[in-house]
This record gives structure tokens, C-alpha cells and sequence, in this order.
């Protein structure tokens, strides 16, 4: 069984952090949709300012909104500004 992606969100910015969520990536619905990622779909997160890595899920922001939101533990792992990909 090979694992493949689907989609891809390069060089989004972060715009926000929330320690206080349970965990996740929230993102601009309409950049969800344009994307082909579900709400709750699992997604990688790979931070091109610091190195750092790793998977968690999607929700779905306000649309048109430019929300990329790291939140719960994801939001030690990024800064607002810092430039990431998103796959799924």
C-alpha cells in the first residue's frame, strides 16, 4: 500500500495561534474547499520557518477570512507569520 497526497497548500502564513484549543489547524473554509480538504480530514503540517512537523486535522475557518490557525499543542510549533505547507 503506498501513501499518496492529494492536496496541497504551499507557503500558507499563519496568522494565528490558540494554546487554549483541544488541538487541530483551523483554515479559511474557502481555501479548504479549494483545496479538496474535508473538515476533520487528517493533514501534515510542515513549518518551512522552523523545521517542525507534524499531523493533526483540519477545521474549517470563516470563509474568505485568510484564517490559518494553529491551535491546542500545533500552536508551540509555530509563530504568527511563519510560512507552512499543508498536505492531506
Amino acid at each position: 500500500m503506498r501513501i499518496m497526497l492529494k492536496s496541497k497548500i504551499h507557503r500558507a502564513r499563519v496568522t494565528g495561534l490558540n494554546l487554549d484549543y483541544e488541538g487541530s489547524i483551523t483554515i479559511d473554509r474557502k481555501i479548504m474547499e479549494e483545496a479538496d480538504i474535508l473538515p476533520y480530514e487528517q493533514v501534515q503540517v510542515l513549518n518551512i520557518n522552523n523545521g517542525a512537523r507534524f499531523v493533526t486535522y483540519a477545521i474549517k475557518g470563516e470563509p474568505d477570512s485568510g484564517e490559518i490557525c494553529l491551535n491546542g499543542a500545533a500552536a508551540r510549533l509555530g509563530v504568527e507569520g511563519d510560512t507552512i505547507i499543508i498536505l492531506s
